[in-house]
C-alpha cells in the first residue's frame, strides 16, 4: 500500500494531484484540500480549459470555469471527479481505475490504469478507453483492472448519488471560491 501521510496538512492547503499514467508520464494539477482522514482525501480544482468526452453517440462537455470535487481513497481501486458549473449545477462525473493511491509532502498521487467510467447527468454511464489498453481487459494487470471495474459498476448506482449529495452539502462553491484566489492557492492548471 502506498504511503499516506496527512499529518502536516490542513483544510484549504494547496495540494498537487499527480496522475502517473500507464506509460509513466506525469500530469500535475494544483488543487485545494477540502478534507482528509486516514482513508480518504477530497480535493477541489478549477477547470482551466474546456474539454469534451465522447462515449458512443453521447458527448459530455465540461466548460472552462467549472469545478471538480475529487475523491480519493487509500483502499479503493478508483478515484472520482464530480463536475459542477459555476452555479453548482451537476454536470457529470468520472471514475478513474487506479492503483497505489497515496499522499506525501502535499502531493496526492495515483497510478492511472487507463480504464475510466464517465457518468452523464441522467445517470447513464459508459466505460472509456478500452481501446487504449496494451493488452485485453481481462488480463490487464493480471485481471486487476477488470476486477476493479466490476467492483465499481456493482456499487455505482448507490455509491455515486451519496457522494454527489456529500459534495453538494459539504463543499459549496461560495465558501471555497474566495480561497481559490488567495495566495494559498497558486496556479490554474
Amino acid at each position: 500500500m502506498a504511503e499516506w501521510d496527512i499529518s502536516s496538512i490542513q483544510s484549504f492547503d494547496k495540494v498537487i494531484e499527480r496522475k502517473i499514467r500507464y506509460d509513466s508520464t506525469i500530469v500535475d494539477h494544483n488543487c485545494l484540500l477540502l478534507e482528509a482522514d486516514s482513508q480518504s482525501i477530497v480535493l477541489f480544482h478549477k477547470v482551466a480549459t474546456t474539454f469534451t468526452m465522447v462515449a458512443e453517440q453521447n458527448k459530455l462537455t465540461i466548460p472552462e470555469g467549472s469545478y471538480t470535487v475529487a475523491y480519493y481513497w487509500r483502499d479503493q481501486p478508483f478515484n472520482l471527479y464530480i463536475w459542477r458549473d459555476e452555479n453548482e449545477n451537476y454536470l457529470g462525473a468520472y471514475f478513474n481505475i487506479v492503483k497505489n493511491t497515496g499522499f506525501k509532502d502535499n502531493v496526492l498521487f495515483f497510478e492511472d490504469l487507463i480504464i475510466d467510467v464517465v457518468i452523464f447527468p441522467n445517470g447513464e454511464y459508459f466505460i472509456l478507453d478500452e481501446d487504449e489498453l496494451p493488452q485485453p481487459l481481462a488480463i490487464m494487470e493480471n485481471g486487476f483492472v477488470l476486477q476493479s471495474l466490476n467492483t465499481l459498476i456493482e456499487k455505482i448506482d448507490s455509491f455515486l448519488p451519496q457522494l454527489i449529495h456529500n459534495a453538494n452539502m459539504n463543499f459549496q462553491h461560495k465558501e471555497i471560491i474566495p480561497l481559490v484566489n488567495t495566495k494559498r492557492f497558486i496556479g490554474k492548471n
